[in-house]
């Protein structure tokens, strides 16, 4: 396969037939270089990660079900350094081509996932979202993306960051692929009923500016002609920078547990990613007590607005994808932001879809939905009737 997006981990070579007769058989699929692949090594984004030392014995959980279904793997797509980026931008292997917008960045850390799909390389590709990294790629390159619900599936073979909020997601550039993707994926037939109530979070839609407000607004409306009953409420009532707050106390700590003994080695690291894990290590248990009490706040919240057949919109990201190659300087705060749009979904553990089918400025941006935990299917229904409503 030709690697026109940069997707692909450089000096890679993979392709293994998925099993004839299944319900994705003709559809190909990339892999996240967090998951393993039998016979090939699983990298992690850096050239001194253990997982490069041996090739991997068996296939990750989603990768094997994946080609259980028929689909034929054709590549390992470059992820931003151990997962730890949201931008989509590798210090070692570059940054993918954003086909959508290619003077801007992919998104992250699933950026090579993302790139491939936009770019028309492959149908399918294998993501992992801990704090956005499915969303905020597919929001970018205008692509379906899933955060499933939380411990819904298997994640043995993929690599960890922060496990209580680690998740495995996917991409498609349509909807009818998207579906057979995820039917196979969460184990569940796609149903044809639909919710009956709508929330529109007013707080997360007012994080958003003006314009892209009105960018995301028919989609709103086709959301409403769907659903039919429609209110506005507050989200996160403490604040999303709150939640946010949380979520950036609990992942980046996790993740530097994750890591610890990996770190004992002195391994070559980019200086954003050793200052994240740097400042990580050092959270006090005060600050570390009461993010636990924050997950719990957001979690009762959640489970008070999504009653059984509602979902909740907002914003995939507060605005469209971002130039490359900006100094640390200039990414910072919009990471920051980022996260306030994010969080929610390590903190709850919600499933949450992206739905592409705006634009500002010519760049996508892309509307999220999320509902009660387990419906993940449902979501994705909603996604695929939105389609044909468009």
């Amino acid at each position: 396969m030709q690697d026109i997006a940069g997707a692909l981990v450089p000096g890679t070579s993979v392709h293994i037939d998925g099993v004839p007769g299944g319900p994705l058989s003709g559809l190909t699929f990339v892999a996240k270089d967090l998951f393993d692949v039998a016979g090939h090594p699983t990298g992690g984004g850096n050239p001194d990660w253990p997982g490069n030392d041996r090739p991997a014995d068996q296939h990750a959980w989603a990768v094997q079900t994946l080609l259980n279904a028929g689909a034929d793997l054709v590549g390992k797509t470059i992820t931003d350094e151990v997962s730890l980026g949201i931008l989509g931008e590798s210090a070692f292997h570059g940054t993918p081509l954003n086909s959508a917008a290619p003077d801007r960045v992919p998104g992250g850390s699933s950026a090579g996932s993302a790139a491939a799909v936009a770019a028309g390389m492959c149908d399918i590709a294998l993501g992992t979202d801990t704090g956005g990294s499915v969303r905020v790629p597919a929001s970018f390159c205008g692509l379906y993306g899933i955060r499933p619900t939380h411990g819904r599936l298997d994640l043995s073979g993929m690599m960890a960051q922060a496990p209580t909020s680690d998740t495995t997601g996917w991409f498609a550039r349509d909807a009818a692929t998207f579906a057979k993707a995820s039917a196979v994926m969460l184990e569940e037939d796609i149903p044809t009923t639909l919710p009956d109530r709508l929330i529109v979070a007013v707080d997360a839609f007012g994080f958003a500016d003006g314009p892209m407000r009105a960018a995301l607004r028919p989609m709103i409306e086709r959301l409403s002609d769907l659903i039919g009953a429609v209110e506005e409420e507050v989200m996160a009532p403490p604040g999303l920078s709150t939640w946010a707050k949380a979520q950036r106390t609990l992942q980046p700590y996790e993740g530097w547990l994750t890591f610890k003994d990996w770190l004992d080695s002195n391994p070559n690291m980019a200086y954003s990613v050793a200052r994240g894990l740097a400042a990580a290590s050092a959270t006090p248990q005060v600050d570390r007590d009461w993010a636990d009490v924050m997950r719990q706040e957001a979690r009762a919240r959640l489970n008070y607005l999504l009653a059984p057949n509602t979902v909740l919109c907002l914003p995939t990201t507060p605005f469209p994808a971002p130039l490359k190659d900006l100094p640390i300087s200039q990414t910072d705060p919009l990471r920051l932001q980022i996260a306030c749009l994010c969080s929610h979904g390590g903190l709850t553990g919600v499933p949450q879809v992206s739905i592409p089918g705006a634009e500002l400025d010519g760049l996508p941006v892309g509307l999220s939905i999320i509902g009660r935990w387990g419906t993940d299917a449902q979501l994705v229904a909603l996604a695929k009737a939105m389609e044909k409503n468009a």
